[in-house]
């Protein structure tokens, strides 16, 4: 069997990325609804931000998200800070005041970047 029909008797099989570049939508809309979802209350990102200060900006921004996460979904790359966070410390017990702590008594949470979130739950819907 020549190599190309091999190649043309496994591509037939071959499914792939489940949708292409311009499958994908992020309307004005879709990134408003996301941003007003977000729970408040939540610890800041590295650079200060929290869903509050989303949910409170001037309207402009879930145009300027939308056209941002266009571009992200459109080249193929997620900037390097959508990776950033920092782990918080958090007591598993409540008896953390009357015995002394090791390692094993915390667990951690990751605080990622409010953007990065609004992007994951639009890829996500």
């Amino acid at each position: 069997m020549s190599l190309y029909k091999e190649y043309m008797l496994q591509r037939q099989n071959y499914f792939g990325f489940p949708f292409a570049a311009d499958d994908i939508i992020f309307d004005t809309e879709l990134v408003s609804k996301v941003i007003y979802d977000l729970k408040g209350g939540k610890a800041p990102d590295l650079a200060g931000l929290t869903a509050e200060h989303l949910q409170r900006a001037h309207p402009v921004l879930p145009v300027i998200l939308s056209k941002l996460f266009q571009s992200i979904v459109m080249v193929k790359h997620v900037p390097v800070w959508f990776g950033h966070r920092y782990i918080v410390p958090l007591p598993k017990s409540k008896d953390y005041v009357s015995k002394p702590l090791s390692c094993e008594d915390f667990r951690g949470i990751a605080i990622s970047p409010v953007i990065a979130k609004v992007f994951e739950y639009c890829f996500l819907q």
